[in-house]
Formats: C-alpha cells, structure tokens, sequence
C-alpha cells in the first residue's frame, strides 16, 4: 500500500489554486492521501473551504485530522462538516476502514494533544487547570487507543497531529515538547499493533521515529517533510 501524507499546510484563502496542480499524479503514486491537522491557518470557515477546494474530491480517499490551529476561532465541527461535504474523512476518536485493491486499510485518529513524555510529563494534579490539561490528553489517547482496537483490518495507521514519541521532535526546543505530543498517544498505538504512526505539528522536527515498542512514526509537516506530500509504502504481507 502506498500512503501519501502531509500535515501543518496552514492555508489561507490567498493559496486556493497553489496546491491542487500538485496532486495531479497522486492517484498514480498512491492509494490514500492523510493529512495530519493544521490545514489552516486560523480555523476560519474561508479557510476550511481552501482547503475542500484543494484536497476534496480527489481521485484517491483523502482522510484528515484537525490540528490546534484549525480550532483557533471555534469552528472545528462545522470544518469537519463542510471537508466531509468534500469527501475528506475527518477522524477525531474514530476510525475509517478503506478498501485497497483486495485488501483493507484502516485509519484511526485524533488531534491528540500535549502533556510531555515518560518521566517528563504533566499530571492530573493541582489546580482545575491542570488537571483539565493532562485529562483532555488521557480521553483523546483512550478515544485512539479504542478506535485502534475496533479497526480488524490487513494494514493500520494511526493519524495525529500532535506527536506520540519524543525522537521526531528533535531540533525543537527541549522546553516546548510538553506543548507538543504525549507519551499517552505512543502507549495507545503500542498497545494496538499499529504498522505507521504519522502525525504533524512539530515544524522544527525530525521525519522519523519509534514507540517503544517499535512502531515506525513519521513526523509528515510540511516544514520537515519539505514537499507536497511524502509516500510510505507498507506490505500487508510482512506487517
């Protein structure tokens, strides 16, 4: 299976028309096109429908989840409505089982949000905003760590924005990585037998990474991937 993916495009509605002659050719370099959040700049409605303008109706399943910027002005519902008028999939706590020649690709994703890794990372303690913090984290990576388990699929991925392991957040500032991923996102997919983790947000990142336990997760930003869209290609019959 060949999955294309791209995350933090950040559009406005002055990009409508710079990234569609782009995908031109995708459907004859890969299967399924992910896109890992941040697809606005400031989650305004004009810039939601750059994005459907740019990568709806595509010739291949396009699946997408939100980032932090696309829920800056309040409209992350109504975004996901109108991407899905346009055939983009937006997942949050859910999952999606796609049809790949004879057989089956399964996506499960989040936003997913901050609170730090292993030995580093906020807890549910202290003032009420605190605790909101580190909760918001726990319910979004128990949401994905379900919607994972349900998928029963040849292939699974698991789409993020915000980052489930530390090692694709290299070249960011140490101080910032709390803002940055959680080490909770990483145990849901660890704990579900995911073959690709992918996930944005990181723009001074590094590309590639492991969970502990040993799934491959790659940072798709736009800043760190520095094109269109990468490819990854997966085996069924080896995973």
């Amino acid at each position: 299976m060949r999955i294309a993916a791209v995350g933090d495009v950040h559009l406005s509605e002055q990009c409508r028309g710079r990234v569609r002659p782009e995908l031109a050719d995708l459907a004859e370099r890969a299967d399924v096109l992910l896109l890992a959040g941040d697809l606005t700049r400031l989650g305004t409605m004009e810039e939601a429908r750059t994005v459907a303008s740019e990568f709806g109706d595509l010739a291949v399943p396009v699946v997408a989840v939100l980032g932090n910027h696309d829920y800056h002005s309040d409209r992350a519902e109504e975004i996901t409505s109108l991407l899905g008028d346009h055939d983009i999939t937006v997942l949050e706590g859910t999952g999606v089982t796609l049809p790949i020649g004879d057989r089956t690709l399964g996506i499960a994703g989040t936003k997913g949000f901050g609170g730090g890794f292993a030995g580093k990372c906020a807890s549910a303690f202290g003032e009420p905003q605190m605790r909101e913090f580190a909760r918001h984290t726990e319910e979004l990576a128990d949401k994905l760590h379900a919607a994972l388990c349900d998928l029963h699929t040849d292939v699974t991925v698991a789409l993020t924005h915000y980052s489930p392991v530390s090692d694709t957040l290299h070249g960011e500032p140490p101080e910032i990585y709390p803002f940055l991923g959680s080490y909770l996102l990483g145990e849901a997919i660890d704990a579900c037998g995911v073959d690709l983790a992918l996930h944005g947000h990181a723009h001074a990142g590094t590309e590639r990474g492991t969970t502990p336990g040993g799934i491959r997760v790659r940072n798709v930003a736009q800043p760190v991937i520095g094109t269109e869209y990468a490819i990854y290609e997966i085996d069924p019959g080896s995973t």
